[in-house]
């Protein structure tokens, strides 16, 4: 307020402002808990709320903001109003009071009778019901809250010395400053910390973040193969470049081999047992400072996902924060599954007991598109479950993946249990998903790999061992004319080219009622116009590049190819310099049928179709005949119609209201079904059991002389 009165004298005119409180004070406390952030940015409580609007209103109202401002005070609470009304009558401020429309009539109504000359506004929404009617919801929610003055004044048991008593008063009732009914957002899971996130539209929090990272945009990272806790130089060096600027190299790694990978694989089924019988605790405790680790070197963590996988920041803070978020979960679901052995019912004189262990050494093979955080998640789940890891990453990121090897076992994990071997998929990832002597695979990336990884398995004359594969999806949403166009548009454009699109979450089919469908498509067109296409190190950046030049030439075909039965929608501009790097412009077309389709196009391209209420069957039909079942949205304000479409919808995560990426450890784990994966799920409470055996140890207790326990019985 200081700065607008500043702004006001500077221009020489009166700037009317309004003055509210607690509006989307609920969403303020579900967004700062989702973004991990180390406060809020709203008080908890209501008197705190009012004591400071009262705070804001004594300015408004003082002389320093006389012929600057115009106070406009918005609020249906008595005890507000007569505040503002005596603190005014020293400065004889014009001052106004506004009010919605069909609420505080019996208020205003009164004051104004005892006060002639007060001033109030009357302001009510204007629009169709459709536009209104969430406006009107939320207006009601927040004036019918409990802690409400208009709730309190229809409540005929709330005393009238309630509904005056100043806030200064009621906060002083209180033991604690912050309200203990909301936990702060690092303690909202209870048992584990969330992961710490950053708001990056706060200067004081960006400013130092981005300057922190920013210093890694010239490094050379080094890196290459760790067996047995030592990194491994080999005849095959890869030079690493940056997918935003493709002449400019990064950094360099060395590559394994399948002799190499032999190496490894001995180290680490010798090494399988001795680690299997490391208490659960301590293997927790490891992944938990594993996790620590990662938060400490977080700035240069985001820089590697930005300058080797094209990441934007945003990004890169929610690749770290859900790396953590892995560590911290499997830690705590491995106390709870692997603690103690179950005491299994029986007869007496018999002593049974269910124990669960880990299965020997799994083979990790993770993507390029969540280089950290799918990495780390497939080795956390499988190290504190007592197995062994041979970890292969994406032949595109591998530096990334190196540098979090290199924490993990910074963080306890024993070099000859963990050992990493990037190379090449044919050479590396074929040798080692084919022994006989592995103890499982877990793999995320395409179908087609992980079919191969099945075949290979099933060739094996050894002991079967599990697959636990995440894959690619041909992932729509459903938007009925119910839904909120602009709320619409917002998450379709984050769910289709966030990222770049290169997310398995990530929509690439719109299926929208043909009655919205021109007013969603027009906002379509416009959002994408606005969308900031270029440096993933820069805050300004909404979409990066793609990750190499494949990924863009197979795209860019895609795009010409389906223009020829299409009819294109929008595409974002790029400027000139996007030319050195392997940029993809986000692109929407119309099509006809989900059908047209033949893969799924892994980058940032839109599908809309539309559809009419008559064929809705025929919509869920052809989504789940495309056998791919990952993510689904819907959108709609009738609750019912929704739901029943969530039911017949054959995929692992459903979305209703919002965006269907960005899936929260412990909160929506993840995975889908048919083509899309085998599960469990990810970040979920069955996801350690597949990398598990169990064993029954059953004790005849009588036959060393006799059950003591029932001979001892009192009649």
């Amino acid at each position: 307020m200081c700065w607008i009165t500043a702004l006001a004298k500077e221009c020489g005119d009166e700037i009317p402002v309004r003055l509210v409180k607690g509006a989307y004070w609920d969403n303020e406390i579900k967004w700062t808990q989702e973004n991990g952030l180390p406060g809020y940015p709203v008080f908890t409580r209501k008197s705190h709320s009012d004591i400071s609007y009262l705070a804001c209103a004594r300015y408004l109202v003082s002389d320093d903001t006389d012929g600057a401002i115009y106070p406009q005070f918005a609020t249906h609470n008595a005890q507000t109003i007569m505040s503002i009304q005596h603190m005014n009558e020293t400065h004889k401020r014009r001052i106004e009071y506004q009010r919605l429309h069909g609420m505080g009539d019996s208020l205003y109504d009164t004051l104004m009778e005892q006060n002639p000359g007060m001033v109030v506004r009357i302001y009510a929404p204007v629009g169709p019901h459709r536009d209104l009617l969430p406006y009107l919801v939320r207006r009601l929610l927040e004036n019918g809250a409990n802690s409400s003055f208009v709730h309190k004044l229809l409540d005929a048991d709330t005393p009238v010395n309630d509904l005056v008593e100043h806030p200064m008063k009621t906060a002083s009732g209180y033991e604690k400053y912050a309200n203990s009914k909301i936990p702060l957002p690092p303690q909202i899971y209870g048992d584990r910390t969330n992961s710490l996130g950053l708001n990056m539209n706060i200067h004081s929090q960006a400013d130092d973040f981005i300057a922190a990272v920013q210093q890694y945009r010239d490094k050379q990272w080094q890196g290459g193969p760790i067996v047995d806790g030592k990194t491994v130089e080999t005849d095959h060096h890869v030079s690493i470049t940056s997918p935003q600027e493709t002449a400019k190299q990064v950094g360099s790694i060395y590559w394994g081999d399948k002799k190499l990978a032999e190496q490894a694989l001995e180290s680490a089924n010798k090494a399988y047992k001795q680690w299997r019988d490391v208490p659960t605790e301590e293997r927790a405790k490891c992944l938990e400072k594993f996790a620590d680790l990662m938060e400490a070197n977080r700035n240069e963590l985001i820089a590697l996902c930005s300058v080797e996988a094209g990441k934007g920041l945003q990004d890169g803070i929610d690749e770290v924060r859900e790396a953590v978020d892995f560590c911290r979960y499997y830690a705590n679901q491995a106390r709870e599954l692997m603690g103690s052995p179950i005491q299994l019912p029986g007869p007496t004189g018999e002593d049974n007991e269910l124990f669960v262990e880990g299965r020997g050494t799994f083979i990790c093979i993770s993507p390029w598109n969540f280089p950290l955080a799918i990495f780390v998640g497939q080795v956390a789940a499988a190290l504190v479950t007592g197995n062994s890891v041979i970890a292969k990453p994406a032949e595109q990121t591998g530096l990334i993946a190196y540098r979090a090897v290199q924490l993990a076992l910074e963080a306890g994990i024993p070099g000859n249990v963990l050992h990493y071997m990037p190379g090449s998929g044919a050479e590396v990832g074929s040798y080692l998903t084919s022994q006989e002597d592995i103890g499982g695979v877990c793999f995320t990336g395409s179908t087609y790999t992980a079919q191969a990884i099945n075949r290979a398995l099933a060739a094996r004359t050894g002991p079967i061992v599990p697959l636990v594969a995440e894959t690619g999806g041909q992932n729509a949403m459903m938007v009925d004319s119910t839904a909120l166009p602009e709320q619409v548009v917002t998450d379709v454009v984050a769910s289709a080219f966030q990222s770049a699109g290169q997310r398995c979450s990530a929509l690439r089919v719109l299926f929208v009622q043909e009655d919205v469908a021109d007013r969603v498509i027009d906002l379509l067109r416009g959002a994408m116009e606005e969308l900031q296409v270029g440096d993933p190190l820069l805050h300004e950046t909404d979409v990066g590049p793609v990750i190499d030049g494949i990924a863009k030439t197979n795209l860019e075909q895609h795009i010409t190819d389906i223009q020829q039965a299409g009819r294109l929608i929008a595409r974002a501009p790029m400027p000139d310099y996007t030319m050195g790097g392997t940029f993809v412009a986000p692109t929407a077309i119309e099509i006809d049928s989900i059908s047209q389709l033949v893969k799924e196009n892994f980058g940032p391209i839109l599908h809309v179709i539309r559809y009419s209420t008559d064929n809705i069957e025929e919509v869920i039909e052809s989504i789940n005949n495309t056998g791919f079942g990952l993510t689904f949205g819907i959108h709609s304000r009738n609750e019912t119609f929704a739901y029943e479409v969530a039911s017949k919808i054959d995929v692992g995560n459903v979305y209703i209201n919002r965006n269907q990426i960005g899936a929260i450890v412990g909160v929506q784990p993840f995975g889908g079904r048919g083509m899309s994966g085998t599960g469990p799920k990810a970040g979920g409470p069955h996801y350690l059991t597949r990398f598990i055996t169990e064993k029954t140890r059953s004790d005849n207790i009588t036959a060393v002389g006799g059950n003591a326990t029932l001979l001892s019985l009192d009649d």
